[in-house]
């Protein structure tokens, strides 16, 4: 009996101590640490699936840099699986959904028919889509109210385009606007600049033209060299890789340019008057933390111009080239849209989708 009362006692002690496999008592569940998977421990995995190139200072560039923000600040891992192409979009989607990653971030509103047939395949993995809408249990559609945005961007132009004191300027109330791909998401940018800029001139002329590819700057500053042909002096470029061309256009026609989703404002110094900021990086940073923390949610999320999630750059690049009075105005009207006073449309039935 007191030999059996011994081994007692020491298995007791050893369980204490943790060293009989086993029999350690239970620990409470812990949130995984930040860069952690859910098991804890590996990395929390991202996989990065692009419509296009990285490298078109815009939209994907922006996204990217919320991954980069990411890695820093939350030590993800981040695979970036890039479309040359269209025929890429469905398998490098496929392929992301099936190499386990923690979250995959589909880039680009040209990824709906993608994320329409890949993602139900796969109900345990977590979709992030930018800039269109599928819906689905397991995606969260980030929409951003770009007609917002180029509401401010279009009263901007009408607002300096008669600004002949500015080398290039001419006196003809004429603007332009090239888009990449023709798709809603597009129309619904051409919709806010068409009618900020309307709001302050109703008798101004918008061209505006689509160069049916993301990934052409030759084609983006052949439409743009046209407009300006026909007296446009301010180009709005919506058109992504596109939009290199348009910007290039700028330049070398001694005319003026409004960049898109990153600020492209010092890419040809003198000759891009604003850039209209789609936040795309502080949705991505946003949709991985979330999904660290174990509170990403499905869904659908709009970032507009009253959370920061739209809006034009200070503008330091040109400096007192915008006058001071245009610049009020612009600042007036960005209040005005936030606070809704000024409804800006969308194109269609955007919004609903």
């Amino acid at each position: 009996m007191q030999g059996k009362r011994i081994c007692s006692l020491a298995a007791a002690m050893l369980l204490a101590l943790g060293l009989i496999a086993g029999c350690a008592a239970p620990k409470e569940e812990e949130s995984p640490a930040p860069g952690q998977g859910q098991g804890g421990g590996k990395k929390f995995r991202v996989a990065y699936v692009t419509s296009g190139n990285l490298g078109d200072k815009s939209f994907l560039d922006s996204g990217m840099a919320g991954l980069e923000r990411a890695q820093k600040e939350l030590g993800i891992e981040v695979k970036v699986m890039q479309s040359a192409n269209s025929a890429d979009w469905e398998p490098n989607l496929q392929a992301a959904a099936e190499q386990g990653f923690d979250l995959v971030v589909a880039g680009g509103s040209p990824l709906h028919d993608a994320m329409a047939n890949v993602a139900p395949k796969f109900p345990k993995v977590k979709f992030v889509y930018l800039d269109d809408v599928v819906k689905g249990d397991n995606i969260a559609s980030i929409t951003f109210a770009q007609n917002e945005g180029s509401f401010l961007a279009g009263a901007l132009a009408a607002l300096m385009t008669t600004h002949t004191e500015l080398s290039g300027m001419n006196k003809e109330k004429i603007i332009g606007w090239v888009g990449g791909m023709d798709m809603a998401i597009l129309r619904d940018f051409l919709t806010g600049y068409e009618q900020g800029a309307k709001y302050i001139d109703p008798e101004i002329t918008v061209l505006s033209a689509f160069a049916g590819s993301f990934n052409d700057p030759a084609k983006g500053k052949e439409l743009t060299l046209a407009q300006y042909s026909q007296g446009a002096d301010i180009v709005m470029n919506v058109a992504g890789g596109t939009g290199l061309g348009i910007l290039e256009a700028a330049r070398d026609a001694g005319k003026y340019a409004i960049g898109v989703d990153s600020d492209q404002d010092a890419i040809y110094p003198g000759h891009i008057l604003t850039s209209l900021l789609k936040r795309v990086d502080n949705a991505v940073y946003d949709q991985v933390k979330l999904a660290i923390e174990g509170k990403w949610q499905a869904g659908q999320f709009e970032y507009g111009l009253k959370d920061g999630g739209v809006g034009l750059t200070e503008m330091k690049v040109m400096g007192d080239k915008i006058p001071a009075d245009v610049r009020q105005k612009i600042a007036e009207l960005a209040e005005k849209i936030s606070r809704g006073e000024i409804k800006v449309e969308h194109y269609g039935g955007l919004k609903n989708n």
